[in-house]
């Protein structure tokens, strides 16, 4: 049985990557996918919040798990110290792209 919790798609200049986070509630449980590989695993833990970091290329990513109430739980992703909110933002502010078709290819 699968643990996922959080998916988030991650949009970099080599293209979207897709992040998957399991977490086991009871066990502490974490594993990290992206683009559906696995880079990080730990299979027990008995603290059941905290942080997972990881590199998705240059890029510094942290999944920050948080108790909400009882045995609920928050979990957000940060890329290079910013919520993927407003990494995202920022990022479409300065790399503005243009599409082109030529000859019926499109370039960008």
């Amino acid at each position: 049985m699968s643990d996922v919790v959080g998916t988030w798609q991650v949009a970099l200049s080599d293209g979207v990557h897709k992040v998957e986070f399991e977490h086991g509630t009871t066990s502490g449980k974490r594993v990290i996918r992206v683009d559906s590989k696995e880079i990080l695993r730990r299979d027990w833990l008995f603290k059941l919040v905290g942080k997972e970091t990881f590199k998705i290329g240059k890029h510094q990513c942290t999944i920050n798990i948080d108790a909400v109430s009882g045995f609920a739980y928050e979990y957000t992703l940060d890329v290079d110290g910013k919520p993927l909110e407003k990494f995202s933002e920022n990022r479409s502010k300065i790399s503005r792209t243009w599409t082109l078709t030529l000859d019926g290819i499109d370039y960008r």
